[in-house]
């Protein structure tokens, strides 16, 4: 679970960064500065919940029942 929020918000962060990065480097209007940290906001956010459900799924995913029910054995007559 670590991972997958450290990971998220590494992404968050990242994706954040390119969406409001020109408001800080640019000489930009009040709004479209306004406009490109609400952007950069809701893009992390959507990326953050999207970056941790998968990494979650992924995690308990549906492998399960490929693992043998007797760890060892190789087959199923054995």
């Amino acid at each position: 679970m670590g991972y997958a929020l450290a990971s998220a918000a590494f992404v968050a962060a990242v994706a954040f960064g390119v969406v409001a990065g020109p408001a800080l480097f640019l000489d930009l209007s009040r709004g479209t500065v306004r406009a490109l940290v609400t952007s950069g906001g809701g893009l992390a956010v959507a990326l953050f919940t999207l970056r941790v459900a998968t990494v979650l799924f992924r995690f308990t995913g549906g492998d399960a029942a490929a693992q043998p029910s007797q760890p060892g054995r190789t087959r199923p007559d054995s």
